[in-house]
């Protein structure tokens, strides 16, 4: 399909500067022999620690988040319901025992979900967009928004095309009065099996009558976090990946110093690092991230959350930092 999009050329979306997947020193059969192989260190020696959240009884008049590990999480915005990736079939790949759920970290599932108001999906990678979650959520999902090229997936796995909404970069819709969601740059690629750049990849700055939060998706460090948090910023929490990097794939994820870099960027008030805890995409130690990311905040004042799995973060009330993951 052609798209019209500014960010669609010869076949394929881009990012907004050069951006190679990988370094030229390596190749896919390199990291796909790498990956079946990765350090015990990777994966927890104890079930991952969670807390038990009853999430259908919304936070009256707050702001609440609640993590479910990797990238999935529920915004609960004075009465809005908004699921952003959600993953809970216990895996992230198209074969069911590659890629598992650490253990323990996979407690929450569709039915603890309240009715969901909005979904967002920021990319169609198989740790974002998850079949059997879009097929069981797809009744119980209000509006959908996503990048462009996303929805056809999303069709495929039941979702009703109507009340799909696509969004390129810079696109803004009022979801409901005095709420908005803005789709904004990320610097990732996309694809489900082999063939790749098929749909769009995005960021969202979420605003509901002056509160803002930036909902980061995947994406490598970038000039444009600096250009979103002049143009949107200051945002009252900046949610970002800080996990599964590496340097053979320096462009496409961020490590932890490079989110926090990123939140002073978008001008945000606390830090929820994200994209860890719930899979073994790359190499290092499962907890590498949030010690990483608690060392460099502290170097450079940034506040910090790192909520426990269905531990809430409520925005101006609570924000969860003790170390749980040692």
């Amino acid at each position: 399909m052609e798209w019209t999009s500014p960010n669609f050329r010869n076949g394929a979306f881009h990012n907004q500067e050069p951006t190679a997947i990988m370094t030229k020193d390596t190749s896919r059969w390199k990291l796909l022999f790498k990956f079946f192989r990765k350090p015990p260190l990777a994966y927890p020696s104890a079930a991952v620690p969670s807390v038990r959240t009853n999430l259908k009884e919304t936070p009256a008049g707050e702001t609440a988040i609640t993590w479910f590990g990797h990238s999935s999480y529920l915004l609960q915005d004075r009465g809005l319901n908004v699921l952003v990736d959600p993953v809970f079939s216990g895996h992230a790949s198209p074969v069911p025992f590659t890629v598992r759920a650490f253990q323990g970290s996979n407690v929450y599932g569709v039915k603890d979900l309240p009715d969901i108001d909005i979904l967002i999906i920021t990319h169609n990678h198989y740790d974002h967009l998850d079949a059997r979650t879009i097929r069981r959520l797809r009744h119980r999902v209000k509006s959908v928004y996503t990048a462009l090229g996303v929805g056809k997936t999303l069709i495929h796995y039941g979702m009703p095309a109507a009340i799909i909404r696509e969004m390129d970069w810079g696109n803004r819709q009022e979801i409901a009065p005095g709420i908005s969601l803005t789709s904004t740059p990320a610097r990732h690629f996309s694809g489900r099996g082999l063939r790749r750049d098929g749909s769009l990849w995005s960021s969202f700055v979420y605003e509901n009558n002056g509160r803002k939060i930036f909902i980061g998706g995947d994406s490598g460090y970038g000039p444009h976090f600096k250009q979103i948090g002049e143009k949107y910023g200051p945002f009252d929490i900046a949610i970002l990946e800080s996990g599964q990097y590496n340097p053979q794939w320096p462009n496409i994820h961020m490590n932890p110093e490079e989110a926090v870099q990123a939140s002073i960027d978008l001008e945000a008030k606390v830090l929820m690092p994200v994209h860890w805890g719930k899979f073994a995409l790359a190499f290092h130690a499962w907890n590498e991230p949030p010690v990483r990311a608690m060392n460099s905040a502290a170097a450079k004042g940034v506040r910090l959350t790192l909520p426990r799995i269905g531990e809430q973060v409520i925005l101006d009330v609570s924000y969860p930092d003790a170390p749980w993951w040692t």
